[in-house]
């Protein structure tokens, strides 16, 4: 067949893909962040004394340890009574002695320090980072003299490099040094090459256990040797490659560290790797991190600069460049001006001014900023992407920095399929699998329950039970025994958007098998011929308790669990069938969904959040959990279920639009799922805010300086929400069908996207012009039925193709390319 043109690459805006900066960062949170997965960098870009803060996916305190709680067990009939006989406080009560201990913290590796002669008083400064090569550069000049630095990440390579240049032979001088935050020390080591230096090493040791910083100023927060030894052990190892000059080493022995520097070279490229001790999520972190780290400073020096800048650049472009985004507007006669104008302000002052000009690249970039951390955070062979991504610089991170899986987590991913980056998806899935393995006993141990659980919080070593310190914390956020079944919906977005029907039988089935074998085993009779949750709660919101003046955790169905156990059995019904397997299985997942209470509206006209009409304790909360079916769940389709739409919007109503950061994210997406564009794009404006302003008027959410997202604190999560919720404005998949711009704001009138995805294996591009669709294009990766949507009628481009219809539908060929215009 005829391939149709795409008309062209879309031209990339540096304004949309670059983070500009006059002024070097003061604190973390405006400082720019670089990863491969593995390797976190956090670069301020200070002239005369830089500091490069270092993470390690792996650097986790603590080890494997039994979670499990048998008194649970017995515990679990009596707090299932108290629910249902209305006893709430008494559940409240009960569930306490259910709990298991809190997760284990992610650690900051240490610090790299680079101290240059010659730059105090530099001048023409400038830093950036730059999202098309994931580079961060510093440039100034100092005595007649300009110097630059330009630092990346390696996924290939598996290390960071730091490039140094001056313009005058012989003008570069410094001293480096590697200090840690815990408990380390720095030395030279290793075999000299000719001409060369030793290696910047260092060495040091994790707590083997880290309390939560929510429990607030304890004696010794952070303990090294509980347990059956101490913590995971872990290492960062530098090579100077010196071009000119001098090296000059410093062992260390007046008590300062060890360093390693040069003077008057003519440009240099420092390579660092990082590893630790983790063996896996069951074993005891005993490994020693020393031959991989010189493994890869051997070979990636071997390379040089430049082969590595190489390979770094063919590695990312080919994730980072199949999505891109351009948003505009009509302009002034001096439109163009105005534009450039806007784009060369630093970052943080586009954040500052976009309530007054509001910036179409500003959320441009952010969106692209979003994919960015997500590949810069997630790689196959890494860690999951937690609560800051692959950054932190704290031992006593916020939330101990941990995989919250009550919304947290699971948002990180959001943009993963939508935005045409699978390959990030899979520490993420891979970690679904290990948490299972620890699952299964905690589904046994806790409940008598076949299958799998997980519940709010877990860790690098994949705890399963809730937390709480065996009895001391709050159960409406220890208790959610839900963390499993949502994590499941993650591996079925997978298939549906790859098609990959090996990963669906021999990965992904097997796990959501499990998870609804446990809902099979945890679901209870209602009393009114139907299937219910209890003990149930609505993620971190309790209700005004009908029988006190107080209000309660547990109580009887939350919505949000109707809603995820709904789309588990939904989809693992489906995998099933579609694998030719477990056929009455699947017939009893049917029949149990069918049992599942129906959505129902409240007193208020809002969708209720439990099964009785509660009265949440704070109206405001933050979380939207019951709207979990509206997004990321399918279950709450508007075009076909119209007035639990509209109890839907009420909800949203009643919770306004104001909140933390990765809430902001949820709402623009959930706006969007509704159709109401301008809606969606009012909380985008609340979100390209400044954190500082935010904060000053009592609300939450914004941007730090670096575009990090503040729920506050930084989390990463509300960056993910943003670039999955601008997507959806534009592309979304429901009912069977692929909607083009199902909720384009009015601001945004003229714009073009090029490869968001849509479940089936179809690659999207779509142009606009005057807030109507101009032109669409279809990559379909599989072959299949293409049935796609837009407010009015489309129509193939191709020799007797289907005529004008609302809902165009078409057969494709695998990797074939259609274009579809307005009829």
């Amino acid at each position: 067949m005829t391939r149709p043109s795409e008309d062209g690459e879309l031209k990339r805006s540096k304004n949309d893909t670059i983070l500009r900066y006059r002024s070097p960062a003061r604190t973390w949170n405006e400082a720019l962040p670089l990863g491969n997965g593995r390797i976190g960098a956090m670069v301020f870009g200070r002239p005369s004394s830089e500091r490069i803060a270092l993470n390690e996916g792996s650097l986790w305190s603590g080890g494997p340890r039994d979670w499990d709680n048998p008194a649970a067990r017995a515990l679990l009939p009596e707090a299932r009574a108290a629910v249902l006989e209305g006893r709430y406080k008494d559940a409240d009560r009960l569930s306490l002695g259910m709990q298991g201990p809190f997760t284990q913290a992610f650690m900051p590796l240490g610090d790299l320090s680079i101290e240059l002669a010659g730059a105090k008083g530099a001048g023409s400064y400038r830093r950036e980072l730059d999202l098309d090569t994931a580079t961060a550069s510093v440039y100034y000049e100092s005595g007649g003299i300009a110097y630059s630095r330009r630092a990346f990440a390696s996924y290939p390579d598996r290390v960071l490099v730091i490039r140094l240049t001056s313009s005058r032979k012989g003008g570069l001088s410094f001293r480096l040094g590697l200090a840690g935050r815990l408990r380390a020390d720095s030395s030279l080591a290793g075999a000299v090459p000719p001409g060369g230096a030793p290696d910047l090493v260092l060495r040091g040791v994790a707590p083997s256990n880290a309390e939560p910083d929510y429990r607030g100023d304890l004696p010794e927060p952070l303990r090294y040797d509980e347990g059956d030894g101490r913590g995971m052990a872990f290492e960062a190892r530098l090579r100077l490659l010196a071009e000119g000059g001098r090296i000059a080493t410093d062992a260390g022995e007046s008590g300062g560290g060890a360093g390693l520097g040069l003077e008057r070279g003519d440009a240099a490229t420092i390579i660092i790797s990082a590893a630790t001790g983790f063996e896996g999520f069951r074993r005891r972190p005993r490994g020693d991190p020393s031959p991989l780290n010189e493994d890869l400073l051997a070979r990636a020096a071997s390379l040089g600069h430049e082969a590595l800048l190489e390979r770094h650049l063919e590695d990312y472009r080919a994730l980072f460049r199949r999505v891109s985004l351009r948003l505009s507007r009509p302009l002034p006669p001096s439109g163009d001006a105005v534009a450039a104008e806007t784009g060369s302000r630093d970052a943080d002052e586009r954040v500052r001014s976009f309530a007054l000009d509001e910036d179409p690249g500003l959320a441009a970039l952010l969106f692209n900023y979003g994919r960015y951390l997500l590949i810069a955070s997630s790689r196959p062979g890494g860690q999951p992407a937690n609560l800051q991504g692959i950054w932190n610089e704290s031992t006593r991170p916020p939330w101990s920095s941990n995989f919250t899986l009550n919304i947290n987590l699971e948002m990180n991913y959001w943009p993963a399929e939508c935005c045409n980056l699978a390959e990030c998806h899979v520490p993420l899935l891979e970690f679904v699998r290990d948490l299972a393995s620890n699952g299964e006993r905690t589904a046994a141990t806790n409940y008598g329950a076949r299958g799998w659980v997980a519940h709010h919080n877990s860790d690098l070593w994949r705890q399963s039970a809730p937390v709480g310190d065996f009895g001391g914390v709050d159960p409406i956020w220890s208790f959610w025994p839900m963390g499993g079944i949502w994590l499941c919906a993650h591996l079925w977005d997978h298939y549906e958007y790859g098609g990959d029907s090996g990963y669906l039988r021999d990965f992904a089935y097997p796990l959501m098998k499990g998870a609804a074998e446990f809902c099979l085993d945890w679901l209870v009779e209602d009393g009114k011929g139907g299937l219910t949750t209890a003990p149930s709660t609505s993620p971190e919101l309790r209700f005004v308790e009908p029988a006190s003046d107080g209000s309660a955790a547990l109580g009887p169905g939350a919505t949000m669990d109707r809603a995820l156990i709904h789309d588990l059995l939904a989809d693992c019904e489906r995998a099933a069938r579609a694998l030719g397997l477990d056929v009455e299985f699947a017939d009893r997942l049917a029949e149990t969904r069918a049992r599942l209470r129906p959505y129902a509206s409240g007193s208020r006209g809002q969708l209720l959040e439990w099964s009785e009409d509660f009265v949440e304790s704070e109206v405001r909360h933050r979380h939207l959990s019951h709207l979990y079916g509206l997004y990321p769940g399918r279950s709450i389709d508007p075009a076909a279920m119209p007035e639990i739409a509209a109890a839907a919007r009420r909800s949203l109503e009643l919770r306004g639009d104001a909140s933390t950061g990765w809430s902001l994210g949820w709402k623009i997406a959930l706006w969007s799922a509704l159709g109401e564009g301008d809606r969606a794009y009012g909380v985008v404006r609340l979100l390209l805010r400044p954190a500082d302003l935010t904060k000053a008027e009592g609300e939450g959410g914004g941007l730090y300086p670096n575009l990090f997202d503040a729920h506050p604190p930084f989390q990463i999560d509300g960056n993910f929400a943003f670039a999955s919720g601008l997507a959806g404005m534009l592309l979304q998949c429901r009912g069977g069908e692929l909607r083009l711009l199902p909720s384009l704001p009015s601001a945004w009138p003229e714009g073009e996207a090029r490869g968001l995805r849509g479940r089936g294996g179809f690659e999207i591009g779509i142009k606009w012009e005057k807030g109507e669709l101009a032109v669409a294009t279809v990559l379909s990766r599989l072959g299949g039925t293409c049935r796609l949507r837009a407010s009015r009628p489309l129509a193939l481009e191709r020799d007797g193709a289907p005529g004008p219809a609302a809902v165009l539908s078409f057969e494709t060929e695998r990797d074939g390319l259609y274009r579809v215009l307005p009829a």
